[in-house]
C-alpha cells in the first residue's frame, strides 16, 4: 500500500520593497477600510509557524517584483533588501521589477541571494543563452520537486529601454514544454511548481495550452486569492501584494499524486509578533533613511489608494500637482499597481516615494485629439484584451483633465465612446497642452513640442502639499465604462 506524503507551500508575490508594515486596503460591504499589514519580520514569524506545524516540510517561493519599490531599495539598487530576503529562508524566486536597474545590476544582485533567480524565458540577444537557469530541483521529506521559473514578458515591451538592454523576453509558451519532460525524465522530478511572474490571465490560459505542471504559483496582477483556480489539473495561487499576505498551500500526495489539498490567503496581521532577529536587520537597512523619510510634508482629506483599475485617488493627487506646477490642461501617467495606501492625516516624504519610487522628472508635450483618443485606444487593449497574451501589464493609464466614456467589452480600436475636455467634446485637430511622467505615460511616438523639465515629480508634490492645507483627490469620474 503507498503511504501519503505532505508538503506546504508558501507563497510571496509583488512584495515591492516593503520592509516595515504600512496601511493596506480591504473592502467591507460598500467602502474600502484601511490597516496596517505586511513586513518581512512578520512574514517571518509566520513562516517559522508553518515550518513548525508541517514539521520542515515547506517550500516558499518569491514570485518576484521584490526587489524595486520603495526608497531604500532604489537609492541601494536593491542591495539593502538582500540580508532580509536572504533571512527569509526562500527556495527560489523569478523577476519582473528587478530589470529597472538594468540587467547586469540584477545580474550581481541574484549573485548575493542565497537562493536562485530563476528564469525560462530571458535570453542574451547575442549568444541566444538564458541569462537565469530555468529550473531547481528541491528534494523535501523525500519528494523531488521541480521548480520553474517565469520572468514578466513585458520588460523589454512596454518598460524603459534601460530594463532590458541586451536582453530578450519570451512568453516561454514554446521552451516549457521542454522543461517539464527533463524534469520528469531526466529529473525524476514527483512535483512540478510554475513560479510566474506573468500575470493571473496569462497564466490561466498558458496552463491551458501546456500540460504537466501540478503548481502555478502566479504574481504580477496584485490577485487575492481566496481560494485556488483550476486550470485543468494545475492548482493556480496569488497572495495580493505589498507583503500584506501569504499564500498557503497544504498538499497530500500518493505518490506523485496530488490526492487532497487546502489553502489559505494570510493576512500579515499588525498583532504578528516580529521576528526579532529580521527585525534588526530591517531597522538596520532602513536607519540611513529614517529621518529624511519620516518627515511631514502637507496633510490629506482623502484616503489615497491605488488598488482600481479606472481610476484611483493616489494619482488624482499627483495628477492634480502634476498640473498645478505646469499651463498644461491635461495630465497623465502609467496605470502602475504598487503605491501603499495613505490614510487620511499627515502625509510624509515616505508616502510620495511610495507612490512614485522612481521620481521621474516631469516632461510637456503637445497632443492633438485624435492622438489622445489612440494613444487611450492603446492603453485600453493592452489592459483588457480579449487574449491574455496581449495584456501588457498595469492598470488603465492614469488621467486628469478629460472624462472618457468607453465600452471596456469592444474589440481593439473601438473601446473609446466620447471622450471631453471640460464640457466640450476633444477635436481630433485641435493641440492639448500635456503634463505628464515617463514614456509609459505618453510614449516617444506621440505629440510634438516634447520638453523635459529639471522638476521632478516628489517636487510636483511637494509644492502642492505646500500651497494645500489639506488636499482633496476624490474621484472625478476619468474613466467610465458605459
Amino acid at each position: 500500500m503507498t503511504t501519503s506524503t505532505s508538503l506546504t507551500i508558501i507563497q510571496m508575490n509583488d512584495s515591492h520593497a516593503y520592509f516595515d508594515q504600512h496601511q493596506e486596503m480591504f473592502w467591507k460591504g460598500d467602502q474600502a477600510v484601511y490597516r496596517p499589514a505586511g513586513g518581512y519580520a512578520r512574514i517571518v514569524t509566520l513562516v517559522k509557524q508553518i515550518r513548525a506545524e508541517s514539521q520542515g516540510r515547506v517550500l516558499f517561493c518569491d514570485c518576484g517584483d521584490t526587489l524595486h519599490g520603495t526608497y531604500p531599495a532604489l537609492k541601494t539598487q536593491g542591495q539593502a533588501l538582500i540580508p532580509v530576503l536572504n533571512s527569509l529562508g526562500l527556495d527560489a524566486m523569478t523577476a519582473h521589477w528587478e530589470f529597472a536597474y538594468g540587467p547586469e545590476i540584477f545580474r550581481q544582485r541574484a549573485a548575493e541571494l542565497g537562493y536562485p533567480v530563476l528564469a525560462i524565458n530571458v535570453f542574451d540577444q547575442v549568444t541566444k543563452e538564458r541569462v537565469f537557469p530555468a529550473y531547481s530541483v528541491k528534494e523535501i521529506g523525500g519528494l523531488r520537486i521541480g521548480l520553474v521559473g517565469i520572468a514578466s514578458n513585458i520588460v523589454d515591451k512596454t518598460m524603459p529601454a534601460s530594463f532590458s538592454e541586451g536582453l530578450e523576453f519570451r512568453l516561454g509558451r514554446e521552451e516549457l514544454p521542454l522543461v517539464i519532460d527533463n524534469l520528469r525524465s531526466q529529473e525524476k522530478v514527483d512535483l512540478i511548481v510554475l513560479i510566474s511572474h506573468l500575470g493571473f490571465p496569462q497564466d490561466m490560459k498558458l496552463l491551458s495550452e501546456v500540460n504537466g505542471i501540478d503548481i502555478c504559483l502566479s504574481g504580477h496582477t496584485h490577485n487575492r486569492l481566496y481560494k485556488p483556480a483550476l486550470q485543468g489539473k494545475t492548482l493556480v495561487i496569488q497572495s495580493g501584494c505589498d507583503g500584506s499576505f501569504l499564500g498557503r498551500l497544504d498538499l497530500e500526495l500518493v505518490g506523485n499524486q496530488i490526492v487532497d489539498y487546502r489553502h489559505q490567503l494570510i493576512e500579515v496581521e499588525a498583532k504578528i509578533e516580529p521576528d526579532p532577529g529580521v527585525d534588526d536587520l530591517v531597522s538596520q537597512a532602513l536607519a540611513p533613511y529614517q529621518e529624511e523619510l519620516s518627515a511631514i510634508v502637507g496633510k490629506t482629506a482623502t484616503a489615497l489608494n491605488r488598488a482600481a483599475m479606472l481610476e484611483t485617488t493616489m494619482d488624482n493627487f499627483m495628477l492634480q500637482a502634476l498640473l498645478d506646477g505646469t499651463d498644461a490642461q491635461l495630465a497623465f501617467s502609467n496605470g502602475w499597481r504598487f503605491g501603499a495606501p495613505i490614510i487620511p492625516g499627515d502625509v510624509t516624504l515616505n508616502d510620495l516615494y511610495n507612490i512614485i519610487p522612481m521620481n521621474p522628472p516631469i516632461a510637456t508635450v503637445d497632443l492633438t485629439g485624435e492622438e489622445i483618443v489612440t494613444m487611450l485606444e492603446e492603453n485600453l487593449e493592452r489592459t483588457f484584451a480579449s487574449d491574455p497574451y496581449n495584456q501588457m501589464g498595469g492598470y488603465v493609464k492614469r488621467g486628469l483633465g478629460f472624462n472618457a466614456y468607453i465600452k471596456i467589452e469592444n474589440p481593439a480600436g473601438q473601446r473609446v465612446q466620447q471622450i471631453f475636455s471640460g464640457n466640450q467634446p476633444m477635436l481630433p485637430g485641435h493641440h492639448y497642452s500635456t503634463v505628464f511622467v515617463t514614456e509609459q505615460g505618453v510614449a516617444l511616438k506621440y505629440g510634438q513640442q516634447r520638453e523635459l523639465h529639471p522638476e521632478r515629480a516628489i517636487d510636483a508634490m511637494l509644492a502642492y502639499l505646500k500651497k494645500h492645507r489639506s488636499i482633496q483627490a476624490e474621484l472625478k469620474g476619468t474613466f467610465v465604462a458605459v
